[in-house]
């Protein structure tokens, strides 16, 4: 019994260093990635601007209403998460910057993508500014996950829509 009572204090004490440095932590961040690709920029923005049904990490699409005027659509994620995103930005083949919609999440922000021709192919660079509320997310996701986790993977889903390989 003592073991047991020794093992909840030592999990109750871990759980509020998290919460505590997840409260120090800030709550915005900025991560950039870059990734060259073989491909001529009209088609990576044509995948980046379609349907997402490249990515692994996304089972489910659905186009919106227009919101203030711009494009909106819906994903919902490998967990059932359905998240809303917005269109802020739209310049073809160039720039590209969507924000998501929906509210109430523990987390929220804009992601910009921006495309530049390169004489065999483009390199995509993508940068998110994210704001995280929940302090116990903030510390997964600066000592856990990275602030560019979701950017990599996206990346990496992209090289292979095209079948090639890619840092």
């Amino acid at each position: 019994m003592k073991w047991v009572l020794i093992v909840l204090a030592f999990l109750m004490l871990l759980v509020a260093v998290i919460a505590v440095t997840g409260m120090l932590l800030p709550k915005r961040h900025v991560a950039t990635r870059s990734s060259r690709f073989k491909q001529p920029p009209q088609a990576i923005w044509e995948a980046i601007t379609g349907p997402p049904d490249w990515r692994s990490d996304i089972r489910g699409f659905e186009n919106l209403p227009p919101r203030n005027g711009r494009r909106s659509w819906a994903e919902t994620d490998k967990h059932g998460q359905i998240i809303a995103y917005e269109s802020l930005e739209e310049i073809p083949q160039s720039r590209l910057v969507t924000r998501i919609a929906t509210e109430k999440l523990p987390f929220g922000g804009t992601w910009t993508r921006e495309i530049k021709p390169l004489a065999d192919g483009c390199e995509l660079t993508i940068t998110e500014a994210g704001e995280i509320y929940n302090p116990i997310f903030r510390f997964m996701a600066r000592f856990i996950f990275g602030y560019s986790g979701s950017i990599e993977t996206y990346l990496k889903a992209l090289h292979q829509k095209f079948g090639e390989t890619g840092a």
